[in-house]
């Protein structure tokens, strides 16, 4: 064999090692990639579990609505650091709001969301029975005090018990702080059970949808 031809050799092996690295390095990555995502997946859920217990225990001993809102209010603003609570539940003749304690910087505010939802407002967001979102309340309502609502970062959360609608949550922190998508569904996770718990404290409310 000529000197050229087993330099030729040896230029196509390297080729083909070379190949087989990037194929490998590929395969690493994809592999790692994966164990990465399984691992953020496995933390997010066990912030989840972590929450979900906080948040039950949090309403244990709660015996009439007032309390038993105030503790959900508490351990949801744990979990959401400058956010407002407030809920509003549904009663014969409107809805009844409980507004929880607020930090300063939500004091400092004029007027919270909470205050300018007017009650055909407060009654179509029971009925949707789903999360609404700043833009979705701005639709909704031709009469929404905008002014103030575009002064917040919102979202409201129903309280529903076997698919009826007991009322909502709503989430609020004033802009430019924004609320954090991972953490509102990790509380809209836990409103069944707390709906659960309204239930089971509350005077029977009148049939509606």
């Amino acid at each position: 064999m000529s000197r050229t031809e087993r330099y030729q050799r040896l230029r196509l092996l390297a080729r083909k090692l070379n190949q087989q690295r990037r194929r490998q390095g590929r395969k690493l990555d994809i592999l790692c990639n994966d164990l990465l995502g399984a691992q953020r997946g496995f933390l997010l859920r066990l912030q989840d579990l972590s929450f979900a217990a906080a948040f039950y225990r949090s309403l244990l001993g709660g015996t009439e609505v007032n309390s038993l809102l105030m503790r959900a209010g508490r351990a949801i603003r744990q979990e959401l650091p400058g956010a407002g609570v407030a809920f509003f539940l549904r009663q014969p003749d409107g809805c009844e709001l409980h507004v929880c304690p607020a930090d300063e910087a939500l004091y400092a505010e004029p007027q919270g969301p909470e205050d300018c939802l007017e009650p055909e407002l407060v009654e179509d967001i029971c009925k949707r029975n789903r999360p609404c979102t700043r833009e979705d309340l701005a639709a909704m309502s031709r009469d929404a005090d905008l002014e103030t609502l575009n002064r917040f970062s919102l979202v409201t959360l129903p309280l529903s018990d076997l698919g009826r609608s007991l009322g909502f949550a709503l989430l609020y922190c004033p802009l430019p702080q924004v609320l954090d998508a991972a953490q509102v569904r990790r509380v809209r996770s836990v409103l069944s059970g707390l709906a659960q718990a309204v239930r089971a404290v509350h005077a029977p409310l009148p049939s509606r949808p």
